[in-house]
């Protein structure tokens, strides 16, 4: 009887310990994920927001490109952006043509009228967009989900 309530120990000692194992295996793993799905950065932020233009707000193409939103790519690979838009809370919307923004790379989009470049977009607009007391800039992807978004002032 000895010989088999010792063997009934140690099924039960491996069992329990092969139960340990898995669980303390799983459970770091679950918890990760949460935590990773919240402090994840996104591949595409708004990395900066000049909404206040420099000097005397006349409407002059100077200083409606003096306010602007940079957007960054934080991956190390270029990154399309066809079809994606930067809207702020009264609806105006930019929308990205053929643009390519490369590995870490930041693109400015003004809101005045200019040449683009690889670093410069413009919304060729007649018009401020930014409100300068609160605003947000809301970047989303081409499937219209929304990838970041960039909040100052008081919320409306």
């Amino acid at each position: 009887m000895s010989s088999a309530s010792s063997s009934v120990r140690r099924i039960a000692a491996t069992v329990l310990a092969a139960g340990a194992i898995v669980s303390a295996a799983a459970l770091p793993a679950a918890a990760h994920d949460g935590d990773r799905h919240h402090q994840q950065r996104p591949r595409v932020e708004i990395s900066r927001v000049q909404a206040d233009s420099p000097g005397r707000e006349d409407r002059s193409n100077r200083s409606l490109n003096g306010e602007w939103v940079e957007i960054t790519n934080t991956t190390r690979n270029p990154i399309n952006l066809r079809g994606w838009t930067l809207r702020d809370n009264d609806g105006n919307r930019y929308r990205f043509d053929n643009v390519r923004i490369g590995s870490r790379a930041t693109i400015r989009i003004h809101s005045g009228h200019g040449r683009d470049t690889r670093t410069d977009l413009f919304q060729d607009r007649r018009d401020y967009v930014w409100d300068n007391r609160s605003d947000t800039a809301t970047l989303r992807d081409d499937r219209g989900r929304t990838v970041d978004t960039e909040t100052w002032g008081r919320r409306r």
